[in-house]
């Protein structure tokens, strides 16, 4: 009985494995993920190309073009890039001699011309923003020659827009530029024509002329704003025309009543204004 017990106390031990049985379709892999991940990137792709296209100029795009193409030394498309041949190709025109019938960029077709697809259209555009630019200043010159002319230029502002520089001349509680209710110039308004038709006339561009009023009440049977905007463009385009500024010059006068205040209070006369377009000619 003692031997037993001690050959069975002397036994290794039994050990017992459970193998974990794998149910298949239980786990599918991350190829969701991978497909996802495509997916995000083929977005992102998308939205920079839709990006691309309405941020950059035609230039730019053709300069693109090249950049990604394999034959950008044999190409005679311009780069839009500003590097050492200002974004042109090793073909470009002005650095070697071309042959061939068809019209280039610096002697363009009437074709071309008329769809504006020469490279001066970008000069010409640069000029005339320097054309603007040396008005405006001549103009706001001025106010350093006396104190009258100070006085006088407090009733100017001016800006630059799509349509070309504008020069606006507005009433001050103290200094009206019309007598009353009326189109009547007041010498204010006469001094600042005389300065202004001085500036004009050192460029051609086009020129329009509007006047804008303050609105009245609405309860007034005849309500003036319409005749009354319309009567002093026509007097502002008169003394520019007084003080020489040809006619032919003006593209168009304007009345616009009291349709574009400037303040919240529509009734407010520093509505009341004339404004002067000097025109781009590039449009």
């Amino acid at each position: 009985m003692g031997v037993w017990m001690a050959g069975q106390a002397n036994a290794a031990p039994v050990i017992i494995k459970r193998k974990k049985k794998v149910i298949s379709g239980g786990h599918h892999g991350g190829a969701w993920k991978v497909a996802y991940a495509d997916f995000v990137t083929a977005m992102m792709a998308f939205f920079m190309l839709m990006w691309l296209l309405s941020a950059t100029t035609e230039q730019q795009r053709r300069g693109l073009s090249d950049y990604f193409s394999p034959t950008v030394p044999l190409s005679r498309i311009s780069g839009g890039g500003d590097g050492a041949f200002g974004g042109d190709s090793l073909m470009s025109e002005d650095t070697q001699a071309q042959n061939g019938t068809g019209a280039s960029a610096q002697s363009p077709s009437d074709q071309r011309q008329a769809r504006g697809d020469s490279t001066a259209e970008g000069e010409t555009a640069a000029s005339e923003e320097e054309r603007l630019a040396e008005v405006q200043k001549a103009l706001m010159a001025r106010s350093g020659e006396s104190m009258t002319m100070e006085r006088l230029l407090r009733h100017v502002v001016t800006r630059v827009t799509d349509e070309g520089l504008v020069i606006e001349l507005f009433d001050l509680e103290q200094a009206r530029l019309f007598e009353g209710e009326t189109a009547t110039p007041t010498k204010t308004l006469r001094d600042l024509s005389l300065v202004l038709a001085d500036v004009l006339q050192a460029t051609r561009n086009p020129l329009a002329v509007g006047a804008h009023v303050h609105s009245y009440p609405l309860m007034m049977r005849d309500n003036p704003v319409w005749p009354l905007s319309a009567a002093r463009a026509q007097a502002g385009r008169e003394l520019l025309r007084g003080h020489g500024v040809q006619d032919n010059r003006f593209a168009r006068v304007t009345g616009f009543a009291d349709r574009k205040p400037l303040t919240p209070d529509p009734s407010v006369i520093r509505n009341n204004r004339l404004e002067v377009i000097l025109l781009r000619t590039n449009r």
